[in-house]
């Protein structure tokens, strides 16, 4: 049994004390926005929500959920999460467990290239063009295919295939297996924390993107959820989504108020979610992932 000196007791005070606070920091905005999304508006608006709600309501909720809007673009900000994160994953994979292998001709060479377009990029104008030729203006693909594959997740997914022993690889080939049943039968089922982390990673992305939207569409069905929540929040349009009898200014403030926190815990919900099922991978997969450059 260790016992601890005074300095290891203080130390570890100080310590639970600093991470107290930025748990706390990193915690208070999602419990305030949770406590306005339910509180009275008024309430919210003389600024007497700070961490618990007062006079709990749901008909911020059910305003949101009544609007139309909401629902085409939540499904179709899942149907691009999906998609884009399989995409994601397989060129990912495809292109990061070539440049793990040794015996790759010039893979050097291509890293640099790759890691070029890290620093500098085509540009928007450009990349509009290239859009436009390929016929993807106002398409669902316009979503998901302007960049597939992540440089950063890929250096990290290739620098994980790295550390698997590379005795597997030729045990495997001994016994007559080709490089793709290798990559599914041996490297991929040893990869799942990295992929935990890919898929975090990419459906993130994929969940809270709107510029694509923004600049590659103009079909309202196809309007991802971001983009509908920015033409609400920023463009003011709260007046579509009350169903209400009074047309007072006030009326109209009072419910602007509820939505836009509702509108906040609905998009950050199936986020909040997702953490929590990859979070005993995501440590493990990042770390081994950033272990050699």
């Amino acid at each position: 049994m260790s016992i601890k000196s005074t300095d290891d007791r203080i130390f570890g005070l100080i310590n639970g004390a600093i991470l107290t606070c930025i748990l706390m920091i990193v915690l208070y905005p999602l419990l305030f926005v949770a406590s306005a999304s339910i509180s009275n508006p008024i309430f919210v608006i003389r600024g007497e929500v700070f961490l618990f709600p007062k006079q709990i309501t749901f008909q911020a909720y059910e305003q949101v959920f009544q609007h139309k809007d909401v629902w085409t673009g939540f499904t179709n900000t899942l149907l691009y999460a999906i998609t884009g994160t399989m995409i994601n994953l397989i060129l990912t994979v495809l292109g990061a467990y070539p440049l793990s292998r040794k015996t790759l001709p010039g893979r050097k060479i291509i890293m640099l290239f790759l890691l070029f377009t890290m620093y500098f990029s085509g540009g928007l104008i450009p990349t509009y063009l290239v859009i436009k030729n390929l016929h993807l203006i106002n398409t669902y693909w316009a979503m998901v295919l302007p960049g597939a594959v992540s440089v950063y997740n890929l250096i990290v997914m290739r620098t994980f295939f790295e550390n698997i022993p590379e005795e597997l690889h030729e045990a495997a080939t001994i016994d007559g297996a080709k490089t793709l049943q290798i990559l599914v039968r041996i490297v991929l089922p040893l990869s799942v924390p990295v992929l935990a982390v890919m898929v975090l990673f990419y459906g993130v992305a994929h969940w809270n993107a709107f510029f694509n939207g923004l600049i590659y569409l103009s079909d309202r069905d196809k309007y991802p959820l971001q983009l509908f929540i920015r033409e609400i929040l920023i463009q003011s349009q709260m007046q579509e989504m009350m169903d209400m009898e009074s047309d007072s200014a006030a009326s109209q403030l009072l419910m602007a108020e509820g939505i836009k926190y509702a509108l906040i815990m609905v998009t950050s919900l199936p986020v909040l979610l997702l953490y929590p099922l990859l979070q005993r991978y995501f440590v493990k997969g990042i770390m081994i992932g950033a272990i050699k450059g």
